[in-house]
C-alpha cells in the first residue's frame, strides 16, 4: 500500500473514531468530541475526502482518498457492531433519520457539511488556527448536516440493510463534493 493510501486509511480511522465518540455520547458533547477526528486529520496531514474535494482537480486521486477513508470507517463501524450497546442503537436511529429525509434534503444537508468542512480545513491551512475546526465539526453536526465519510460508521454500525442506502450514499458523496467546491467557485485563487 502506498503512502497516500495509508494516509487516507488513517484519516478514515480518525474520522471514524470521532463518529464513534458521537455515537457513544450523543448530543452536544458527542458533537464536540467528534472534532477529534478532523483535528487529527489536519494536524497529522492525513488525506480526507472532504478536506481535499475543494482543492483537488484529479478526480481519480480524490476517489482513491475516498475509498481508503471508507475502509477506515468500515473498520470503526464493525467495532460499533462488535461492541453493541448504546452506540449501535444511536447508529440505527441516525441512519433511520437520514434515510427518511429523501434525496433532495439529503443532498442539501451534505452540501452544508461539505462547505463547513472545506472552510474549516482551508482556514486551518491558511491561518494555522484550529478554532475553525473545533467549531466547524460541532456546527455541521448540530445543523443536521451529513458527512459522507463519517456516515459509513453509522451505516455499518446500524447493521441493518435498507434499499434506500443505494440512493442515499451516492447523494451525500456528491453533496459533500458540491459543498466543498463552493469556496473554490467564489474565491478561485484561494
Amino acid at each position: 500500500m502506498n503512502m497516500d493510501n495509508r494516509l487516507s486509511l488513517m484519516a478514515g480511522l480518525m474520522i471514524g473514531l470521532g463518529a464513534y465518540g458521537f455515537l457513544a455520547l450523543g448530543g452536544i458533547p458527542g458533537a464536540v468530541i467528534f472534532a477529534f477526528g478532523l483535528v487529527g486529520v489536519v494536524l497529522s496531514g492525513t488525506l480526507l475526502y472532504t478536506g481535499k474535494a475543494g482543492v483537488m482537480t484529479d478526480i481519480w486521486a480524490l476517489a482513491k482518498i475516498w475509498l481508503f477513508n471508507i475502509i477506515g470507517c468500515i473498520l470503526v463501524g464493525l467495532l460499533v457492531v462488535s461492541l453493541g450497546g448504546e452506540p449501535m442503537e444511536r447508529a440505527r436511529s441516525v441512519v433511520a433519520g437520514r434515510l427518511a429525509q429523501g434525496p433532495w434534503r439529503s443532498f442539501l444537508r451534505a452540501v452544508g457539511c461539505g462547505l463547513i468542512i472545506d472552510l474549516s480545513v482551508w482556514l486551518y491551512r491558511t491561518k494555522g488556527n484550529l478554532v475553525p475546526v473545533l467549531f466547524g465539526v460541532p456546527l455541521f453536526i448540530v445543523s443536521g448536516f451529513y458527512h459522507s465519510i463519517a456516515d459509513v460508521v453509522y451505516l455499518v454500525g446500524a447493521w441493518k440493510w435498507a434499499p434506500a442506502i443505494l440512493w442515499y450514499y451516492p447523494v451525500i458523496v456528491l453533496g459533500n463534493y458540491a459543498g466543498c467546491n463552493i469556496r473554490r467557485l467564489i474565491l478561485p485563487k484561494s
